[in-house]
């Protein structure tokens, strides 16, 4: 009951801040402008959904790529940490030896 009543809450408080910035010409203008950009957009995208579907995959390669990329540094990091943890772990070896 009260995970719902915060989620109803947070949706008012949205609902009620957006109505009061639509109180501002400004803000008006730039939401309509807004609007009429996104119909435009999707009317382009409805009309072409071979170029939609275009865009989409090529926004999800990118996104493979630097996921692949930030992994490869990951492991890149934590080669360096082991490499460094041996070299620590057998001098500490070696000292207990002597």
């Amino acid at each position: 009951m009260g995970k719902r009543k915060i989620i109803i809450g947070v949706v008012a408080g949205a609902v009620t801040g957006g109505a009061v910035a639509l109180l501002d010409k400004e803000a008006r203008s730039y939401a309509c402008g807004k609007a009429k950009e996104m119909k435009s957009v999707s009317s382009y995208y409805i009309s072409n959904p071979s170029e939609a579907i275009q865009g989409l995959q090529g926004t999800v390669d990118k996104v493979n790529q630097v996921f692949e990329s930030g992994s490869a540094n990951a492991m890149n990091a934590l080669e360096q940490v082991e490499q460094t943890l041996d070299k620590v772990t057998n001098k500490f070896s070696n000292n207990e030896i002597e």
